[in-house]
């Protein structure tokens, strides 16, 4: 169905498609999506000691507001994550600010942190609880004065509702942010972060989501850091100002971070470095470019354990995880494999 009506909706703006796509889940405008492989014990798993159907999230960014989570849930995701949320309300940079690179299978954004704010966030959930596995994705406002203090308030905001939170300082459309990815103010971060759950007394497990646009120096930093605090996943990766080169559409040098195929092979070389260095004491998701039982495949034999997608959706439709489950079981079939853990890492 989604292919029919692919080319009429690739003729609106893509932010425009895109609230148009939240309407459309919050109203049950959707078909309902028949999953032949519903239970199926290929793909079961445990994600921060709960149980899950499957490894497929949908990243942040689709559901900024926690708007329909629950929807996300019957589309078949194993796992969904809101935001990026912030402290306060905020409007985000000036439209146009999300652009559609169709030849490329790839979106460009520079949204910043557009979002209702932590409270509207909090009370939103509150009073709709959640059907599966639920990760808040925080980070600060863009105009803070104390950006570290933001993260403690998004912490102190879903401590108790979320199923685990993201500390999101890899988004490239907010101004310096990447800066945290710093030996010193990365330390600085995970320390408060791991003092503040002591004194609200929360054991929420604590993700990290990185740059793909990281030295191979931050990566052994970075890694370093994430075992002292025993943190307890990371998200490879956000999205990347880099690899523009190849890239076929004229939009292809709008300033913004870039997501969908052309992030693939980046990250899971990406994933696969990580990999080898937490030596599996950390759990990985691994997010760039996945939207077919094939890309799945290739991010968990680069060590992923987890995938999340969002592009993949734009241009795979609804019905995304149940194509990639269908594809993936033919692939693991073929292979004589029982459980997708057992290729995780196999690289």
């Amino acid at each position: 169905m989604f292919s029919k009506f692919r080319s009429l909706i690739f003729k609106i703006d893509p932010e425009t498609a895109h609230n148009l796509a939240i309407k459309s889940l919050k109203f049950n405008l959707t078909p309902n999506l028949m999953d032949e492989n519903k239970d199926n014990p290929m793909f079961k798993s445990t994600l921060f000691g709960k149980e899950i159907d499957n490894p497929i999230g949908i990243a942040a960014g689709f559901d900024k507001n926690a708007e329909v989570y629950n929807s996300l849930f019957k589309l078949g995701f194993g796992f969904v994550e809101v935001g990026t949320v912030t402290p306060f309300e905020q409007y985000g940079n000036p439209k146009p600010r999300v652009f559609r690179l169709v030849e490329d299978e790839a979106l460009i954004n520079r949204l910043g942190f557009n979002n209702l704010g932590a409270k509207n966030v909090s009370d939103r959930i509150r009073s709709n609880t959640s059907l599966g596995l639920l990760g808040i994705n925080i980070g600060p406002n863009k105009d803070s004065a104390d950006r570290l203090n933001d993260y403690l308030i998004g912490l102190r905001a879903f401590h108790d509702i979320a199923d685990y939170i993201t500390i999101n300082i890899s988004s490239p459309n907010t101004e310096n942010l990447r800066n945290f990815h710093d030996e010193t103010k990365f330390d600085e971060l995970m320390n408060l972060i791991q003092e503040e759950k002591i004194k609200i007394k929360s054991k929420i497990p604590i993700v990290v989501k990185i740059s793909p646009d990281i030295s191979e120096n931050q990566i052994e930093i970075i890694s370093k850091i994430l075992l002292d605090y025993k943190v307890s996943a990371i998200i490879v990766s956000n999205t990347t100002e880099k690899n523009r080169e190849k890239l076929s559409n004229i939009l292809k040098h709008q300033k913004g971070g870039l997501s969908g195929k052309p992030l693939e092979e980046e990250a899971n070389d990406l994933i696969s470095k990580f990999y080898k260095l937490l030596e599996g004491k950390i759990e990985i998701i691994g997010v760039g470019g996945v939207d077919s039982g094939e890309s799945a495949h290739k991010k968990f034999l680069a060590g992923a354990s987890y995938i999340q997608l969002y592009t993949g959706m734009v241009f795979q439709g609804p019905n995304v995880v149940g194509k990639i489950k269908k594809e993936l079981k033919e692939i693991l079939k073929a292979e004589g494999i029982k459980n997708f853990r057992e290729i995780i890492g196999k690289k």
